[in-house]
């Protein structure tokens, strides 16, 4: 790796990107950060960077925080530092999106494919450019079942919501500028805590499972349907470290990483799992999924269990994520995916510590 690398991240001070940020400036001590941040989320990630620069290498000086706007013209930054950051950005990694399975497709449109084609027109304008890293999802795949490969997108799927659909049509948008320059696209699983700590950010994702089993902890619990459909999770540890090397890796430049489980579980054996950790027994019945689904339809059912109804949907997707260009390239720096039950314990147990932190709940509509 080059000792003057200028980064400029999108998605600043959310909970990968800081955590990418961190990992980079520890492998690189010159390094050099100009993070675009909105500015209703400027007093947070000030004190983001606060934390970056007591954590170690993070010496002051390090750090760049630009008020901006993905979805406008120029990211909506100064002419001079739009010209500044032509002439010395070096990596630029895009991770802002929304990625609320129950967002309006409005709002998502407006982030996920105007925001990202704004940062396409703008990567373009960087002299110094050697790699341009687009943070995707394994479910721009959609409605697909089967096995799913890395490079392949639009095979005329239908989605499951509207993330899924603009996320899929932003990655359409970072395809065509991918022969224009050296671009990586990252395609997550599931992502969840730290395998080591069970840290996170938020408990969405897998933890609704934890709040909706949290609720009727006292009561026999029951399976949700009888889907032996896969459950892709994956800890943001891995997703951190992998990236990062792909990033910087010759290889790495126009090609597309499923970082996904190799060896996933049945969602059925996860939910089994999760609900021994979390209240100390196994489920002892089966609902029917529709059944739940509806029962989710009810606003005021959501609200009281914490849960989307469009989590469902997830029980039930029958895809398989191949992932064998990422554990290839990924192979020669000894980076893998810890299986989900050697950490299953210490994300259920960051949940039981933090279950009544506001910050880490997501609001249900």
């Amino acid at each position: 790796m080059s000792v003057n690398n200028i980064y400029f991240f999108t998605g600043f001070p959310g909970f990968i990107a800081t955590r990418l940020i961190r990992h980079i400036m520890m492998g690189q001590e010159t390094a050099c950060f100009e993070l675009l941040v909105h500015p209703s989320q400027m007093e947070k990630a000030r004190g983001e960077v606060e934390r970056l620069e007591q954590s170690g290498k993070g010496r002051s000086g390090r750090f760049s925080l630009i008020a901006g706007d993905i979805t406008a013209e120029g990211l909506a930054m100064p002419n001079a530092k739009r010209e500044e950051l032509a002439e010395t950005v070096t990596h630029v990694f895009h991770l802002a999106a929304i990625y609320d399975l129950a967002v309006p497709q409005e709002a998502a449109y407006k982030v996920n494919v105007i925001g990202t084609r704004q940062v396409n027109a703008w990567v373009q304008t960087l002299r110094r450019l050697q790699r341009y890293v687009y943070f995707s999802t394994a479910y721009v795949s959609g409605e697909r079942t089967g096995m799913i490969l890395e490079e392949e997108l639009d095979c005329g799927q239908t989605f499951k919501n509207h993330y899924e659909s603009t996320k899929f049509e932003a990655e359409v948008h970072v395809r065509d500028v991918r022969g224009i320059v050296p671009t990586t696209i990252i395609r997550p699983g599931i992502v969840m805590g730290d395998s080591r700590t069970g840290e996170t950010a938020k408990f969405d994702g897998p933890y609704f499972v934890m709040r909706f089993l949290d609720r009727f902890a006292k009561l026999p619990i029951p399976y949700i349907g009888r889907s032996v459909s896969l459950f892709n999770l994956v800890p943001v540890d891995y997703i951190v470290e992998a990236t990062v090397h792909l990033a910087h890796a010759e290889a790495g430049a126009g090609r597309t990483y499923h970082l996904t489980d190799p060896h996933p579980h049945a969602a059925r054996d996860v939910y089994r799992a999760i609900c021994c950790e979390l209240i100390g027994k196994e489920p002892a019945l089966t609902l029917p999924a529709g059944l739940v689904y509806g029962s989710l339809c009810v606003p005021a059912f959501r609200r009281f269990v914490g849960v989307e109804k469009e989590t469902i949907a997830y029980f039930r997707n029958h895809a398989v994520y191949d992932s064998t260009q990422a554990q290839r390239d990924l192979a020669e720096a000894g980076i893998a995916c810890p299986d989900l039950l050697s950490y299953i314990g210490q994300a259920v147990s960051y949940y039981k510590a933090h279950r009544d932190d506001p910050e880490k709940s997501i609001p249900v509509r």
